[in-house]
């Protein structure tokens, strides 16, 4: 089987950092705990090896009917079976998956006696890829594994190729899986569950639709900020926090402007493998403890719900001195502005009353959003009449 050559191979993480003031570390992705980052156009052409030296033999590829249709499905497959390797699939991931998408990806690999998983796409597939790793290999069900750390035995080694430059999964220990009847966010944290390789290229994210370029970008660019402010913050994440920014602030436009320009691709893809790193190492804050709820009851889009709250999470931060000041570094003092003005941009809303928001329900998100996870990790202390104001600044 022949696969196409890509002609953009010079491409590299060092020269698209050029000109930052970039720590070897991040460079060197060192901090990322799942060990491996390959990176460059054409890239997905050493899946087959990569999987080979990890011991493979017969591997589940976790991927979307999107991805199917696109043939990224299809070329992975090929150059899984090229290296000589068994390769099964489960191509029905779904948006937001739920318990009910683990389950049925579970079903998918059982009797194949598989022993890699590659989740191929976005945040929802190497989610789906992870959540079903844990029950194949430890049992029970996700809400066994809610919290960090809570899967006793060996998990499967994961390969993750990430065609989205939005939620850093390739990069983090976690799944993010809600519960079906509830709808309950359940994060699933264990180390064991970070891929074992991520392999980034480039290539694969030229055939994202605008709507997903731009969801998935607003993001990446709101997992750097809220990174770089949180409670759980240090000098490592901040590191990370501050290369994802650089390199996503730069890239997101020029993409907007020309969605072939693959130099520009492969900035936003760094740059949210980098907030990935960071979210590893920091964590979120109340733009994602919002956005929840806008979710949950007016079925939000996650770029566009965290994107239209992260202006006003700015703003909001912004009475901490030091935040402020971490905020000036970042963008100066029109930081929320810049924000807002990318939003626009890229055609999506800037105030929360076009979903269908009132000031009625405000209270109701506002509780809601007070109990999301990420909420305790703000840097400014919130209650839910906090959030109120925010969601009214917002409205």
């Amino acid at each position: 089987m022949s696969h196409p050559v890509s002609a953009h191979a010079g491409l590299t993480i060092e020269g698209l950092c050029e000109g930052f003031d970039v720590p070897d570390h991040v460079l060197k992705f060192e901090d990322v705990p799942g060990g491996e980052v390959v990176f460059g156009p054409g890239k997905l052409s050493v899946i087959g090896e990569k999987a080979s030296g990890l011991g493979a033999t017969r591997v589940l590829l976790v991927t979307d009917p999107g991805l199917r249709k696109a043939g990224h499905e299809d070329r992975c497959l090929g150059f899984l079976r090229d290296a000589g390797l068994d390769a099964f699939v489960f191509d029905e991931v779904r948006e937001n998956p739920t318990t009910t998408d683990v389950a049925r990806c579970v079903e998918a690999a059982r009797g194949h006696k598989i022993d890699l998983i590659v989740g191929l796409g976005g945040g929802s597939s190497m989610d789906t890829a992870k959540g079903a790793n844990f029950i194949l290999t430890n049992g029970g069900e996700m809400k066994d594994y809610w919290g960090v750390n809570k899967a006793g035995k060996p998990m499967l080694p994961m390969i993750a190729v990430p065609t989205t430059s939005g939620t850093g999964s390739e990069c983090q220990s976690f799944a993010l899986i809600a519960e079906a009847k509830t709808h309950a966010k359940m994060a699933c944290g264990d180390k064991k569950a970070a891929a074992a390789v991520a392999i980034l290229d480039p290539e694969l994210t030229l055939t994202q639709p605008r709507s997903v370029t731009v969801h998935t970008g607003i993001d990446a660019i709101s997992h750097a900020l809220e990174t770089a402010v949180c409670n759980k913050r240090s000098a490592v994440s901040l590191a990370y926090s501050r290369i994802a920014w650089l390199l996503l602030n730069d890239g997101f436009e020029k993409v907007l402007a020309d969605p072939d320009d693959l130099e520009a691709r492969a900035r936003m893809q760094l740059g949210a493998a980098f907030a990935g790193t960071a979210i590893e190492n920091s964590m979120l804050g109340i733009a994602h403890s919002c956005a929840n709820p806008l979710t949950a009851h007016f079925g939000t889009v996650h770029g566009q719900a965290v994107g239209v709250m992260l202006p006003h999470t700015i703003r909001f931060n912004r009475q901490d001195p030091e935040i402020a000041a971490i905020y000036e570094e970042f963008g100066g003092a029109d930081l929320d502005h810049r924000i807002e003005n990318l939003l626009r941009l890229s055609d999506m809303k800037t105030e929360i009353a076009p979903f269908g928001v009132t000031d009625e329900i405000i209270p109701q998100l506002a509780d809601e959003a007070a109990e999301q996870w990420t909420a305790q990790f703000n840097p400014v202390p919130v209650s839910a009449d906090d959030l109120v104001g925010v969601f009214r600044g917002a409205l």
